[in-house]
C-alpha cells in the first residue's frame, strides 16, 4: 500500500507516534517557526506600547482568545482526519443561546449548561453523520449545518439577543481565580486543562493513534481494521461539543446571547488551528502547536489596535497569516 506521494504507508498505529514520543516531538518545526514569531510580535509590541505587557491587558487577551482556543481544539481533531468544520461559529452562537433560553425558562445553571453542550453536539453528531453515512463532502456538509444553525438562532430569538442572564451563569465567563500572585481568568483556567486532555487523549490513547491514521491515510487504516466511519462521527461530535463550551464561556462573559455572536468566528478557529501547524492534508499536528496559534492569532488583533492599525484593514493582515501559513504547510508536504 502507498500514499500519495508514492512511499510506503506505515501502519497506522505508527502515524501517531511522531507526535508522543517525547516532549521534544510535541513541537513540529512549524510550531518552533511560530512560536518563535510570537515572541518577537510580543517583544515588538513591549517596546512600541506601554500597555501590552501590563497584567490587564494580558488576562484580557488570554481571556478573548480562550473560547476561540477551546472551539480549535475540537476543530483539530477533524481537520488531523482530513476533514474541516465550516459551521463552529454559528455552533457557537447556538451553544450559548441555546443555553441562555434555559435559563429564561427558569432552568438552573447547571441544566443550561448541559443544554448548550448537548445543541452543540448534536450539530456536531450531524455533521459526523452526513459525511460518513450520506458521503457528503466535510466542506457542502458542514457549510448547511452552519447555515442551519445559524438560522435556527435567529428563527428562535425573532433575531433579538437574551439579555438578563443569571450572575451565576455570567461567572463562568467573568470569574478571576486567584492563583498566587494573580487573578486568572475562568475561562483560560478551562482552556488549559482543556487542552491537555486532548492533547493526552491524542498522544497516549489508541483512539487518538487512530485519527491520525485516518487522516494520513485512511484506506489503509480501513483495511488495517480501523472503523473510520466511527472516528470521523466522533472527531465531528468532539468537534461540537468543544465548540459548545467555546460558545457558553463567550456567552457568559459577554452576559448576552445574540444571534449574531461569534459571526465570522469559524475564520479564527480555522487559521488559529492552520497557522499552529496542524496539516489541511490531515495525519499531522499537536494541541500545543494550535494554542500557539491561537495566542499569535489574538495577539495579532491586540497589537494592531495598540499601534493603531485601521481595524476595517484588520481581517486582511489575518488572512495574510494564514495563506502565508498554508503555503507553508504545502511547501513542507511537498518536499517531504
Amino acid at each position: 500500500m502507498s500514499n500519495r506521494a508514492g512511499a510506503a504507508t506505515p501502519a497506522p498505529q505508527a502515524l501517531g507516534r511522531r507526535n508522543e514520543s517525547s516532549w521534544w516531538d510535541l513541537i513540529s518545526l512549524q510550531e518552533i517557526g511560530i512560536l518563535i514569531i510570537f515572541l518577537l510580535w510580543c517583544g515588538l509590541l513591549s517596546v512600541a506600547t506601554d500597555t501590552f505587557l501590563t497584567s490587564t491587558n494580558v488576562f484580557n487577551m488570554l481571556r478573548a482568545f480562550s473560547w476561540i482556543a477551546i472551539a480549535a481544539f475540537g476543530e483539530t481533531l477533524v481537520i488531523l482526519t482530513a476533514g474541516i468544520d465550516l459551521s463552529v461559529g454559528s455552533n457557537m452562537a447556538l451553544s450559548g443561546l441555546g443555553a441562555a433560553l434555559l435559563l429564561t425558562n427558569g432552568f438552573p445553571v447547571p441544566v443550561a449548561v448541559l443544554g448548550g453542550l448537548l445543541a452543540g453536539g448534536i450539530v456536531g453528531m450531524a455533521n459526523g453523520l452526513l459525511v460518513t453515512r450520506f458521503r457528503l463532502p466535510a466542506f457542502i456538509a458542514t457549510l448547511g449545518t452552519m447555515s442551519v444553525a445559524r438560522g435556527i438562532t435567529f428563527g428562535a430569538t425573532g433575531g433579538w439577543p437574551v439579555r438578563k442572564l443569571p450572575k451565576g451563569f455570567n461567572m463562568l465567563g467573568q470569574l478571576d481565580v486567584p492563583l498566587g500572585l494573580w487573578q486568572v481568568p475562568l475561562p483560560v483556567i478551562v482552556m488549559v486543562v482543556l487542552a491537555v486532555l486532548v492533547s493526552l487523549f491524542l498522544s497516549r490513547t489508541v483512539r487518538g493513534r487512530h485519527i491520525y491514521a485516518v487522516g494520513g491515510d485512511e484506506e489503509a487504516s480501513r483495511v488495517s481494521g480501523i472503523d473510520t466511519d466511527w472516528v470521523k462521527v466522533f472527531v465531528y461530535t468532539s468537534s461540537g461539543l468543544l465548540t459548545g463550551v467555546g460558545g457558553i464561556l463567550m456567552t457568559a462573559r459577554l452576559g448576552v446571547a445574540a444571534p449574531t455572536a461569534a459571526t465570522g468566528y469559524e475564520l479564527d478557529i480555522i487559521a488559529a488551528v492552520v497557522i499552529g501547524g496542524v496539516s489541511l492534508f490531515g495525519g499531522e499536528g499537536t494541541i500545543l502547536g494550535v494554542l500557539i496559534g491561537a495566542a499569535l492569532m489574538q495577539t495579532i488583533r491586540t497589537g494592531l489596535n495598540l499601534l493603531g492599525f485601521p481595524t476595517y484593514w484588520q481581517p486582511a493582515a489575518i488572512g495574510a497569516v494564514i495563506i502565508l501559513a498554508i503555503m507553508f504547510d504545502q511547501w513542507r508536504k511537498r518536499r517531504e
